[in-house]
């Protein structure tokens, strides 16, 4: 047989649903709620074939810009020879969810707030957190 390179092809263990984790998909998954600007992950669900994402997507963090009815629009970046695009996928809800990649940035965003008024009213410097980039 010829070398296949179909949309879905080298996607075996990529697509599979998760040990115990097989079945219909949980209605918490369509009860979660989408706005343009938030930040979210695409894990591409095997078990719905609509609006699946194609398999580079899968993994990538992306900034929603467009939601509808049952799927959103989002912005991915996506590395091209020496340079990046912007890609814009439409994806259904049952492949993305919201990412905790900010978690720890908004947590230390509070803790140096925190820090600088408790300082203020003290009136000496405070050291604040900084990952350094």
């Amino acid at each position: 047989m010829p070398h296949s390179f179909g949309l879905r092809a080298r996607t075996r263990h990529l697509f599979s649903r998760d040990f115990r984790a097989k079945g219909p998909v949980k209605l918490s998954t369509y009860l979660k709620t989408y706005k343009v600007g938030d930040i979210v992950d695409i894990k591409a669900n095997g078990a719905i074939h609509k609006g699946m994402p194609h398999k580079f997507y899968h993994g990538k963090t992306g900034i929603i810009y467009n939601v509808t009815k049952s799927s959103v629009g989002i912005i991915v970046n996506k590395q091209v020879g020496n340079r990046y695009i912007e890609k814009r996928v439409n994806i259904r809800v049952e492949h993305i969810k919201h990412s905790n990649c900010r978690l720890d940035f908004l947590r230390r965003v509070k803790a140096n707030a925190a820090a600088k008024k408790e300082a203020k009213e003290k009136g000496g410097m405070c050291r604040i957190e900084d990952d350094g980039s």
